[in-house]
């Protein structure tokens, strides 16, 4: 039976940095910070938190604290799923660059979620991280956690959705130009009503390839119908129901632009499930990976990310800050548009 090394002899569980934030209401980050009187906190708090230290009877953690005087050299990266093709293939190009630097990867996922998110952030910094790599959860709408890492002095890049541009460096694609692009095809190949289903209107990279998708109806001269754009959540059963209702309509879209993977399979899906004919009826293109989109009948066309060299360009952005250099950068890393057999109704 595995043991629990958290707890005493007695039974009583140790008093960890995570419960002393906890009960405090800070960061992990913070309370370290206020035990080791870094000027960086406030007499006041640092008072507060040594107080309930003691209180508490928190001791160190002896063998962590040997670990980090061993200085390995390590980055943390957060995502929001880690289980899809595309960030594990942005994981793996940055787990290749950090190594060519000698450094290890530690991986987190938000799944989505702010709390989730925030809470890996203040594990990173507990252990002590040289750099962090992130993409934004949807629901994430405060950034005042990112901006605590950075004011730490842990230099922060982000990738895909991003957000500060002012402040952090960050890597993207040119969603705006393939959305516009894609569009455009859909219209030189018979489409006439093409909606868009999207993620939530906050995050950038949403916005983004809405307008180059709208920029393609302006260009065409085609009515933008406020009734053709659905935007929600990057959730597969909201993006089924939201295509399905589109569907029903009278005068229903007969082609889809879809955000991202999920979106993508999700109206697939939909449109199949209304026995209605790919691309006949309902012509569909989608951001996603280039291996999925070929395995489905009839062939996905896709907009596909350069995802490895995504991560390997994030990453390499991050070990010139951590090396010094305090430059904000910001670069376009370009999506292809590969045509195939979901797209065109005319040939």
């Amino acid at each position: 039976m595995p043991t629990d090394n958290s707890k005493k002899p007695n039974g009583k569980r140790r008093t960890s940095l995570k419960d002393l934030a906890r009960e405090l209401g800070v960061s992990i980050a913070t309370v370290s910070r206020a035990l080791r009187s870094s000027p960086e906190i406030g007499k006041e708090m640092q008072e507060r938190v040594k107080e309930l230290a003691k209180l508490k009877n928190y001791r160190p953690n002896p063998f962590a604290q040997s670990l980090r005087k061993e200085a390995p050299k390590i980055l943390g990266v957060v995502v929001p799923h880690l289980e899809t093709h595309y960030y594990s293939a942005v994981l793996s190009g940055i787990e290749a660059e950090a190594a060519k630097s000698g450094y290890s990867v530690i991986s987190a996922n938000s799944h989505e979620d702010f709390e989730a998110e925030a809470r890996a952030l203040d594990n990173f910094v507990s252990m002590h991280v040289e750099g962090v790599i992130a993409c934004l959860a949807q629901t994430t709408t405060d950034y005042h956690h990112f901006e605590e890492v950075a004011d730490m002095g842990i230099p922060l890049v982000f990738f895909g959705r991003t957000c500060l541009p002012e402040r952090f460096s960050s890597v993207k694609a040119n969603g705006d130009e393939a959305a516009q692009q894609a569009t455009q095809h859909l219209i030189d190949t018979g489409s006439k009503r093409i909606a868009f289903v999207g993620g939530p209107n906050h995050l950038d990279m949403v916005r983004r390839r809405k307008h180059g998708y709208l920029e393609a109806l302006r260009e065409n001269r085609l009515p933008i119908l406020r009734e053709m754009v659905a935007c929600g959540k990057i959730d597969y059963q909201w993006a089924l129901e939201a295509t399905t209702e589109l569907l029903k309509r009278e005068d229903r879209p007969d082609a889809i632009l879809a955000f991202n993977d999920i979106i993508t399979f999700a109206a697939f899906t939909a449109i199949k499930q209304m026995k209605l004919r790919i691309p006949e009826d309902v012509a569909l293109i989608g951001f996603t990976d280039d291996v999925h989109a070929a395995y489905v009948t009839p062939q996905l066309s896709a907009i596909v990310d350069q995802s490895h060299l995504m991560g390997e360009r994030a990453c390499k952005m991050l070990m010139k800050n951590i090396a010094g250099d305090q430059t904000i950068y910001h670069e376009i890393v370009p999506q292809k548009v590969i045509i195939r057999e979901t797209s065109a109704k005319i040939k």
